[in-house]
């Protein structure tokens, strides 16, 4: 591992490690998966950011997905600027939240309403009690490997069996919640068949990432995605399509776009807000009607469509509607999961990539996993050491082997190459 010490970074993390549990604010970031000293990011402009030593890095996780058109883009400052401006937050409706509404109605093909909350799992949070309130029904099946936030009910694991209800994965989730959850494997349409016939009266409804990215990037297969869309329609359940990674990363319209299937409610987050705090539940017009204060289901927040991190996402969305943005953007997203294949395979390591949109996982495994059960076999000891081996190069990939990268349109083809030379390197400590 790559010795930091009497860096700025360590005595950044003994200090946060004072005030704060781990010494972070989110567990992905304190590098216990990979080991070492998480780096202290002090800023950050197109494909780079710089951590507290100096130190420059080609940033592959873009802040978890919402840097699409790359970090401090002009547009998106100036936005921000000019927003922060005329005031923080109102407590009130503004013009921002209406036209952040049409642009997401306008863009995601399923959604007819929708309502703006601050995080992800606010989003999924809420579209599963809308979906409870909207049938009268309480269970809820979600997949072995899909994470949707850190509400109570989606923090459960697999039962014992296929028809058992699941187990908490957090300490401080009751057991209660956890008896309302059915968690199947991913990409196993035979097992949707068989709990929707043996409980599908009982079914609120069926929330899943179609391409899931918390597992490292795994994509839902059509028959999949299509048994899930039939049985929700054939049973009275409500199809939950959580996008808040892969919307506006995949496709302009999301991975719902791409498979051409119309989920009844679609959580979505992180590139709508532009990297400040937005997301969104919204679907059928039917369904959204049940929602306060029209409706009995109750959800509110402060914060809600706040008016700086609206102008943010919205600056974000007029970039990406541009034609062509999304074929370059593919175009680069391949490129680097080609050429890094291509260094593995000359080193002689097993390794094979995977790319969507502006998404990629990267595996060290013969063949792409299919399943959460297959991605867990990847070889999570050598993606530390390529890990720490690209972080002294300067290239940051996201500091766990089961966590999907992303790419911006600032990622052009000089960073594509400088990424390949420092991969030709970090390759050969594993040769």
């Amino acid at each position: 591992m790559t010795s930091t010490s009497h860096s700025k970074n360590d005595t950044l993390f003994a200090r946060a490690q004072l005030t704060t549990p781990g010494g972070v604010n989110s567990p992905v970031r304190a590098f216990r998966s990979v080991g070492g000293t998480p780096r202290f990011i002090t800023r950050a402009e197109g494909p780079y950011f710089w951590d507290a030593d100096g130190k420059r890095y080609i940033d592959y996780i873009g802040s978890w997905g919402p840097a699409i058109v790359g970090h401090a883009h002009p547009d998106v400052v100036k936005a921000v600027q000019d927003a922060a401006a005329r005031g923080l937050s109102f407590g009130a409706p503004t013009e921002g939240e209406i036209d952040m509404a049409e642009a997401i109605c306008r863009i995601v093909p399923s959604v007819e309403q929708v309502r703006l909350v601050s995080s992800g799992t606010e989003a999924t949070m809420s579209a599963l009690r809308l979906a409870r309130g909207a049938t009268g029904r309480d269970t809820i099946i979600k997949f072995e490997g899909c994470y949707h936030g850190h509400a109570d009910s989606l923090l459960v694991k697999a039962g014992s069996g296929l028809l058992t209800f699941g187990n908490p994965t957090s300490a401080g989730v009751p057991e209660d919640f956890a008896k309302h959850t059915l968690v199947l494997d991913y990409n196993k349409p035979e097992q949707l068949e068989e709990v929707f016939r043996s409980k599908g009266d009982t079914i609120a409804c069926v929330i899943v990432e179609p391409v899931a990215g918390n597992m490292n990037l795994l994509r839902a297969t059509p028959e999949f995605l299509q048994t899930m869309r039939r049985l929700c329609t054939q049973y009275g359940a409500i199809l939950i399509f959580d996008e808040v990674m892969s919307g506006f990363r995949v496709a302009l319209g999301g991975a719902q776009a791409l498979y051409d299937i119309q989920p009844d409610l679609t959580a979505l987050g992180k590139v709508i807000g532009g990297g400040l705090p937005v997301a969104a539940f919204g679907g059928r017009a039917d369904i959204m009607q049940h929602m306060a204060p029209i409706g009995g289901v109750y959800q509110a927040g402060t914060l809600s469509g706040n008016p700086v991190a609206v102008a943010a996402g919205m600056a974000t969305l007029k970039i990406i509607e541009q034609p062509g943005f999304y074929e370059a953007l593919s175009t680069h997203t391949s490129k680097l999961v080609a050429g890094l294949s291509a260094e593995a395979k000359a080193a002689g390591v097993d390794f094979c990539g995977d790319a969507i949109g502006g998404m990629f996982g990267l595996y060290f495994a013969p063949e792409l996993p299919v399943d959460y059960a297959t991605m867990m076999k990847c070889d999570k000891t050598r993606f530390n050491t390529f890990f720490h081996a690209m972080l002294d190069e300067g290239v940051y990939l996201a500091p766990s082997a089961f966590e999907a990268g992303f790419v911006s349109a600032q990622h052009d083809d000089a960073i594509i190459e400088a990424t390949m030379a420092a991969a030709r390197k970090a390759f050969a400590t594993l040769a």
